[in-house]
């Protein structure tokens, strides 16, 4: 098993945890340090989704940018749910790998009157199902009658996800899966499968998303979905909690301003989740990805 699906189940045991190992940091109320720009408090907590790399990328060049420029950063990890509920409670200041329009409404209809948000920087994401390459079908609309080949079995991540309720309430119906099992469990246990399937020349049929290193890593291809039941392409957005724009002003101007197209983060995801790759390795990975991408990076806080 690779050294990241070990890294991402030790995160899911611990990400319960986070919301009662962080605090407020937007009750800090320090001036900045030197190097800081504007009125901004120093101290920020960033919600990480468990399993989620755009996410968890975005989140360490973020924490490197901003440290470079006086801010106090941590990465505090867990599930979708409770992070858009910490961010709204106040426990995290700022998420940056919200999904919308679609796959996390829910969360922003359940906790929007506590949320901000801070606007799309990444337009090409995706749901998917997704399959090994060699796979006997191409289309969704194939699964039901080939479900055997697949050992009547779809995988899927976290039992709360938006791409677990969207495969639930619009893909099973729609193309009538009900007699095929969809286990759910943590995107790490989905890729440990993945892998092991892969390695076995087996089929499979897995829960997915755009943009997401497996893409890289396995020889899959995504399932056409002629339905439309996983929707259309959707932003990755920032997610801040109210309040924050009064206590950041100038990192809200930055993260409204930040724009990364799906080659950039692919090559971070690349460097950081490589099968060599070590979670205790990531800053310096992302430091040396920075020094590789510096025009870009200095571009994240130019002033106007």
């Amino acid at each position: 098993m690779h050294k990241r699906f070990i890294r991402g189940a030790a995160i899911t045991a611990v990400g319960a945890l986070a919301l009662t190992g962080c605090a407020a940091s937007g009750d800090a109320g320090e001036a900045p340090e030197e190097g800081a720009t504007g009125a901004d408090q120093t101290d920020l907590t960033i919600g990480v989704f468990n399993g989620w790399p755009e996410g968890e990328a975005a989140s360490f060049l973020w924490q490197a940018v901003l440290e470079d420029n006086g801010y106090d950063v941590e990465l505090e990890y867990a599930d979708a749910g409770p992070v858009f509920a910490g961010i709204a409670g106040g426990d995290y200041d700022l998420a940056l790998d919200g999904w919308l329009p679609m796959t996390h409404a829910d969360y922003m209809e359940q906790f929007g009157e506590n949320l901000v948000d801070l606007g799309s920087w990444n337009d090409d994401a995706v749901l998917t199902l997704a399959v090994n390459e060699d796979a006997p079908i191409t289309s969704i609309e194939e699964l039901a009658e080939n479900a055997d080949a697949f050992d009547n079995r779809i995988v899927g991540i976290e039992p709360g996800a938006g791409l677990t309720a969207a495969t639930q309430d619009e893909v099973i119906p729609t193309y009538g899966l009900e007699g095929m099992e969809f286990v759910t469990s943590s995107t790490p246990a989905m890729l440990a499968e993945l892998s092991s399937a892969i390695d076995a020349d087996e089929n499979i049929v897995v829960t997915l998303w755009r943009p997401h290193w497996a893409y890289d890593e396995f020889p899959i291809r995504d399932l056409e979905d002629p339905e439309g039941t996983l929707g259309d392409a959707e932003g990755i957005h920032t997610i801040a909690r109210t309040g924050f724009e009064e206590d950041y002003p100038q990192l809200t101007q930055w993260l409204q301003a930040f724009k990364m197209d799906s080659e950039l983060l692919f090559s971070l995801e690349n460097a950081m989740f490589n099968s060599d790759a070590d979670a205790s390795e990531y800053e310096d990975i992302v430091e040396t990805w920075i020094s590789e991408n510096q025009d870009y990076v200095d571009s994240l806080t130019a002033t106007e």
